[in-house]
């Protein structure tokens, strides 16, 4: 039982890492959500408007 201290010790350096690099957080970028959800929509537009511009290369 003496590698039980040593589990706890790493869990908790890597908790304080993981907190430390915010891991899974998303980047406030100062947007509140109704400016993020247009931004998002206007992304998504060019993007479908981009991949419909683009020829099809599945009928070989």
């Amino acid at each position: 039982m003496t590698r039980g201290n040593q589990r706890e010790l790493a869990r908790q350096k890597n908790a304080k890492k993981q907190n430390d690099q915010g891991r899974g957080k998303r980047n406030e970028d100062g947007l509140s959500a109704a400016a993020r959800k247009q931004r998002d929509a206007e992304i998504m537009q060019q993007k479908q408007k981009k991949a419909s511009e683009k020829p099809d290369s599945k009928g070989k």
